[in-house]
């Protein structure tokens, strides 16, 4: 379901209550107090029809499976606000007040019943959708939190990778030290055994020199 529609709903919710509270003590009004309270619910009702406008555009805007749904409670939402709508009008007709009257003493208190009955349907229908809102709120908090906890966690296991990975580093760096020491050895070594090569050989070359000298000079 659409958040926006959720929103618009939670907002005439309230509203349509507000106005029904309103209604039945305005009844009990008179003169400029009863004029006052008209002009108010009034108002009310013109942005409850604001409401139900925005809440229809915005469920015409959605999928048809949700689309059908959300347009089956608008059809409820406009048939309470035409009732809230007639209620103010017949209070606002010059008659009303002394039909008021007859009708409260007519009706006695089968209608305050009746009247409070009504209201308590009302304020029970806002208060589950109010549940319902909130119920969606502290879901998508949960999934928050979740998330978030999931989140710590990848980082967590993301940073001990990383010394892992320095760790390993600063090995192979230990043996790429130690490489180059032993390569500084072997070439050490090797010029060591190549000049004593070149020793070897010219002491052998001057021990033949002699040894010919020698057998020259026997010879001769």
């Amino acid at each position: 379901m659409s958040e926006v529609f959720e929103g618009y709903e939670r907002q005439y919710c309230e509203l349509s209550a507000n106005i029904s509270r309103r209604c039945s003590s305005a009844s009990l009004l008179d003169g400029e107090e009863r004029k006052q309270q008209i002009t108010e619910l009034k108002v009310a009702l013109d942005e409850a029809d604001g409401l139900i406008r925005k809440m229809d555009l915005d469920a015409r805007t959605l999928q048809p499976s949700v689309k059908a749904m959300l347009l089956a409670k608008l059809r409820e939402y406009k048939s309470d606000l035409n009732n809230l709508k007639r209620e103010v009008k017949r209070m606002s007709s010059p008659n009303a007040n002394q039909a008021s009257r007859e009708e409260l003493l007519e009706a006695g208190m089968a209608d305050a019943r009746m009247a409070s009955a009504n209201q308590k349907e009302r304020m029970a229908f806002s208060t589950e959708r109010l549940n319902d809102s909130s119920e969606r709120i502290n879901q998508s908090r949960r999934t928050v939190l979740e998330t978030e906890e999931l989140g710590v966690s990848i980082l967590q296991d993301l940073h001990q990778q990383r010394q892992t990975l320095l760790h390993s580093h600063n090995k192979l760096h230990g043996v790429d030290d130690a490489i180059d020491k032993s390569k500084k050895i072997l070439t050490t070594m090797s010029r060591r055994i190549t000049r004593n090569k070149w020793i070897v050989g010219s002491i052998i070359g001057a021990l033949v020199f002699a040894i010919i000298i020698v057998l020259y000079y026997k010879l001769s």
